[in-house]
């Protein structure tokens, strides 16, 4: 069974897929739908764009196209300076590296 690596998710015309072979989202998303692994420099920049991107929580927007990963990311409650926000990443170390500040506590949500 052959996975999507991306889907348009835009109504304009946008250039074919192919031509983000070259892009860091498309490289990594082709390595874990291979089944390899990632090092932790890949996890945090995964965790700094599914976080500051304003389409959607657990995908990455480029060029029109949405590549989605969900399948590695956890959801965490974050508590920082009297507030709760829900960030979605793949580990908590890369959590702690994108978040600014002390932090009161991390709470995975199963």
């Amino acid at each position: 069974m052959e996975t999507t690596v991306a889907y348009k998710f835009v109504n304009w015309d946008v250039p074919a897929l192919e031509i983000l072979q070259n892009s860091r989202v498309y490289q990594l998303r082709m390595r874990l739908d291979r089944g390899e692994s990632i090092n932790h420099g890949d996890k945090n920049w995964i965790t700094q764009y599914v976080n500051s991107n304003i389409y959607f929580k657990s995908a990455i927007p480029l060029q029109g196209y949405c590549f989605d990963f969900s399948d590695v990311l956890k959801r965490f409650w974050v508590k920082q300076d009297g507030q709760i926000t829900e960030n979605r990443t793949t580990d908590k170390t890369a959590l702690r590296e994108y978040l600014y500040g002390r932090i009161d506590s991390i709470v995975e949500i199963s």
